[in-house]
């Protein structure tokens, strides 16, 4: 691909992402109505609000509160680790039940970016880990990985091209034979999950070596992955992995 095309792409999304987004003010409160959907198909959204001489962003205790509501409970410390740890990779802190960022006015793109993707991240991580499913995905994977004998780095945020971080999964290094493998576990593959790693890799590619791979494990335990999903992400670059057919891609990644 040339720089151009990468270019044409991020403007793209860009376009996207500023003709989507709604705003409507509630009380001292600005209410972000964004482009992502939930796991209800509804429309993420944030709110912000003046303090000091700054913003105050926050999700109001929604992602996590829904996730309780649903039977999903973040109580072990396992998963209170995970999720810590995914909320620091983008800079979000917990308040109580909300998710929040302080912004400066020179910060404020940056950080309503990193709060959308936490909430995005947060809500696929956990998406089905009620008392009935034993284990989450993003641990399926790790497991699967550990016994393969796969040596990686879990957890890894680049800053991409737009000055964006990005926040990984798994990073394998390079190695004689193979390149550098980027992988990002998708619990629950749809348009916006598919849309969000197409963005995150073609917008960190340029700042990685160039013979780099971008691979998404995608779960299809509970349900089929439609083949628009598959093919959004070979268009730009990202090898689709569907969990019941992860032994395919093994030599690519153990190498």
């Amino acid at each position: 691909m040339k720089t151009d095309e990468i270019q044409n792409l991020l403007d793209h999304y860009w376009t996207w992402l500023r003709d989507k987004t709604m705003l409507r003010e509630v009380e001292d409160w600005v209410e972000i109505t964004t482009p992502y959907l939930d796991r209800h198909n509804d429309r993420l959204q944030i709110y912000v609000k003046k303090q000091n001489a700054g913003y105050l962003l926050t999700d109001d205790g929604f992602t996590l509160d829904d996730l309780d509501q649903a039977g999903c409970k973040i109580d072990s410390p396992k998963r209170q680790a995970l999720l810590k740890m995914t909320l620091g990779g983008f800079g979000v802190q917990i308040n109580k039940q909300a998710l929040e960022v302080h912004a400066s006015t020179d910060s404020f793109a940056l950080r309503k970016h990193n709060l959308v993707q936490a909430m995005l991240a947060i809500n696929d991580m956990f998406y089905l880990a009620t008392p009935i499913v034993t284990s989450l995905f993003y641990e399926d994977v790790m497991s699967w990985l550990d016994l393969s004998d796969i040596r990686y780095t879990p957890r890894v945020s680049f800053t991409g091209k737009s000055g964006y971080p990005h926040l990984f999964d798994f990073v394998i290094p390079r190695s004689r034979t193979q390149p550098e493998r980027i992988l990002k576990a998708i619990n629950h593959p749809n348009r916006d999950t598919a849309q969000a790693m197409a963005f995150s890799w073609i917008d960190t590619r340029e700042v990685r070596l160039p013979e780099s791979r971008a691979y998404a494990i995608l779960n299809d335990s509970e349900q089929a992955i439609s083949e628009n999903v598959l093919d959004a992400m070979r268009n730009y670059d990202v090898t689709p992995v569907p969990w019941s057919g992860r032994e395919k891609v093994l030599q690519e990644l153990v190498a």
